[in-house]
């Protein structure tokens, strides 16, 4: 397993995090048990949960296991997030002070610790103005009941003005996003990465495995039927990953993920995470396991580093398709600056 910082931060977190979203939902307390001692095991320290994960559930399973095993909690580091609905209440849900109160509360509850290490907004709320959510964070800090900011799922404009608003306010810092990144799913190189690299903020990317079509599960000619997430409708990765572009590129980068995997005998996943994990402004890879099997699978990419050649086959086959303003070939170019020669 390697380490790196968390964001910019002085914590040290492995380059694998694991996801805990299945908990309570497609996998049982005994299996997830299973996997945190695996993963543990493995040298893992960092652990992603939220409380809308199978209603607080997926908390309360996490919180078990670490009463199940003293000491433990000393060497993780244990992030949640707070924004979905928890009930039916119009103030069930948000990034106000009143929801983010009693969500961080019972989150605290349910894992049973003394304060989290990375509290996260799960997710945008335009209701709320930022700067209530950010002051929130920040009292929260100060009153030792959380150790870290960060967000999920924001946009570009949102993380800079969130990340601004907390500087010159004097506020705790946002250290990490969490965004959706794979190799079928980039766009967040446009803005998102962008603002990270230049504000030292990590990058947590979610749904690593572009929900299971990077893991080599299935071929052109053998999609996946019965009952799988994507037997209902087989080309639900398809349109999800390349609607915006062509399905044709979906299959480039898979066969190219394959052809790696293949040439160096290990698992298409691994390869798939290898070259997320060296990503740039990357912490933390999130992963998201039904079985200790698949999380073996995905625990082969710890050590696996990708040569320079097999990452620029991977981002040439995965490379955006995008116009040619903002983000093409001429906005690149309306925004460069040379020197004379």
């Amino acid at each position: 397993m390697r380490y790196r910082r968390l964001g910019s931060t002085g914590t040290v977190v492995s380059t694998l995090c694991l996801g805990t979203m299945t908990f309570g939902n497609e996998t049982d307390e005994a299996g997830s048990h299973a996997q945190l001692d695996r993963f543990v095991e493995a040298g893992g320290t960092f652990l992603d949960t939220a409380d809308v994960y199978s209603r607080g559930i997926s908390e309360e399973i996490v919180g078990r296991w670490l009463r199940g095993r003293p000491g433990v909690r000393d060497n993780l580091v244990i992030a949640t997030k707070g924004r979905f609905p928890m009930g039916e209440g119009g103030n069930d849900a948000g990034l106000s002070r009143l929801h983010l109160t009693k969500a961080l509360d019972a989150s605290l509850g349910r894992l049973g610790v003394d304060a989290i290490d990375l509290y996260q907004a799960h997710a945008w709320d335009p209701m709320t103005p930022i700067e209530e959510t950010l002051r929130f964070f920040d009292d929260a800090v100060r009153a030792g009941k959380i150790r870290y900011v960060g967000v999920s799922n924001f946009v570009g404009w949102q993380l800079q003005k969130a990340v601004l608003l907390a500087r010159f306010a004097g506020l705790a810092p946002i250290v990490t996003v969490q965004p959706q990144y794979n190799l079928l799913a980039r766009d967040i190189e446009h803005e998102v990465m962008p603002v990270c690299v230049n504000e030292g903020i990590g990058i947590l990317p979610w749904s690593p495995l572009g929900g299971g079509w990077l893991t080599g599960k299935y071929r052109r000619d053998d999609l996946p039927t019965g009952a799988t997430r994507l037997g209902e409708n087989p080309n639900r990765g398809v349109e999800a990953y390349a609607g915006r572009n062509a399905a044709e590129q979906t299959w480039q980068v898979v066969d190219a993920v394959r052809a790696i995997a293949e040439s160096r005998g290990v698992s298409m996943a691994a390869v798939s995470l290898a070259w997320l994990v060296d990503r740039p402004a990357v912490t933390s890879v999130i992963l998201g396991a039904r079985t200790v099997e698949q999380l073996d699978d995905n625990l082969t990419a710890a050590d696996l580093v990708l040569t320079d050649d097999e990452r620029a086959r991977l981002d040439e086959a995965s490379a955006p398709r995008v116009a040619d303003y903002p983000y093409g070939r001429a906005g690149v170019d309306q925004q460069a600056r040379r020197l004379p020669a």
